[in-house]
């Protein structure tokens, strides 16, 4: 324990002993419980009896199959200079996933909290038996120095948040590179698809007159499309491809009409759709491409689209969320109960149809799709053509 917490017997914290435990198979840390208590009993540093029947608690657990993720994070935090694994807006990532910034900013929290527990700030035996008032102190004096200046000027907070955006968006654009990609392939096995001229202008009046109206659907097209209506193209093919565009990727417009935003409705509208990941987009406009006019488009139909899309490459959805192991702990997975983990890996097709029923309705406004709910020859050239937008590359490069 004191090698890997870089100690001496006498300076370890609880946090070192925990993490020390977890590093090995619970059968040995609880075979080696009362051997640790009494040396570090004979280096004057006995902790608390409170903490070693924790220990042993947590350990039985482990070892019975019975322990969860989060059971062992608790007992972990509970050491009183392990930090929450969710800070206000910060979730901390696993000790080998974090990057260099995170780490110095954990390892600086950990720190501080070493030296409130030292002033008598922190009772960890109050941590452990989950005493209220104890833990909203706890997280209080975090939340507290993650939003202070450091020394030299950086705020812990701003800087990881910053940080989590960053690596956010780079994510999303290697998403979009990636969809873009395979929906080009797509589309080169289709072939041409004509832009229908008397449809788009036919729709390009409707849409002018929709938006005009007060209510529904006008509020929410253009609400996704992120304009004013009278700042609406004049060109009805920039006009059309703007808002399908807007219905995939909402940009949405906080000073849309009333103060306060939009209605209830429209805000429910904008989430559902905002759901819709990448995957999900790329099946349904693979469908709708190689399909052609008259594919079916309902809610219902793009849900199993959804559902059976499987890509050329092999690389399907991946609905696998496994929880992590503590920080900085290396104990294995095996050792946790499965039943902490997502056992229903079901696809959740009402739940994709319900994200999808915004999409359709207002593909119907758009006429993308008919009163039968099936693709029109506008919507097999738009539909796509929007989505080259919605994947275009963010530095505004061509696709």
């Amino acid at each position: 324990m004191a090698e890997l917490a870089n100690r001496p017997l006498k300076e370890l914290t609880r946090r070192d002993v925990a993490l020390a435990l977890l590093t090995v198979p619970s059968e040995d840390a609880l075979a080696s419980l009362p051997g640790l208590r009494r040396a570090m009993l004979a280096a004057s540093n006995p902790l608390s009896a409170v903490f070693w029947s924790t220990a042993e608690a947590i350990l039985d657990k482990i070892a019975d199959g019975d322990a969860t993720v989060g059971d062992v994070r608790t007992w972990l935090e509970a050491t009183g200079t392990e930090p929450n694994g969710i800070i206000g807006l910060h979730v901390w990532d696993e000790q080998p996933e974090r990057s260099q910034l995170a780490a110095e900013m954990h390892t600086r929290l950990v720190t501080h909290l070493e030296e409130q527990l030292a002033a008598g700030a922190i009772d960890p035996d109050l941590l452990a038996t989950a005493d209220p008032v104890a833990c909203g102190a706890y997280i209080e004096l975090q939340e507290r120095w993650m939003t202070s200046a450091l020394p030299d000027g950086r705020v812990p907070m701003d800087v990881l948040l910053e940080e989590k955006d960053e690596e956010f968006l780079a994510e999303w654009d290697a998403a979009d590179a990636e969809a873009l990609a395979a929906m080009q392939t797509l589309l080169g096995q289709v072939g041409d698809r004509p832009v229908p001229g008397e449809s788009l202008r036919l729709a390009g009046t409707r849409l002018r007159e929709v938006i005009a109206e007060p209510g529904w659907p006008g509020q929410l097209l253009i609400e996704c499309g992120g304009v004013r209506p009278k700042d609406l193209p004049a060109d009805d093919a920039e006009l059309w491809l703007l808002l399908a565009a807007g219905v995939a990727s909402p940009e949405g417009s906080d000073d849309w009409g009333a103060p306060g935003g939009g209605p209830h409705e429209t805000d429910s509208a904008i989430a559902a759709i905002c759901a819709i990941d990448h995957f999900d987009w790329l099946a349904v406009i693979t469908a709708l491409a190689a399909g052609g006019p008259g594919t079916a488009a309902a809610a219902t139909d793009l849900a199993a689209y959804v559902r059976d899309y499987d890509p050329d490459d092999g690389e399907g959805r991946d609905d696998e969320d496994e929880d992590e192991v503590p920080d900085d702990a290396d104990f294995a997975l095996d050792d946790v109960d499965a039943d902490d983990e997502d056992e229903d890996d079901e696809f959740d097709e009402l739940g994709m149809e319900d994200l999808f029923a915004p999409v359709t309705a207002l593909w119907q406004v758009l006429g993308a799709i008919d009163d039968h709910e099936r693709l029109t020859p506008l919507g097999w050239w738009g539909l796509p053509e929007a989505m080259r937008i919605v994947w275009a590359p963010s530095d505004g490069t061509p696709g």
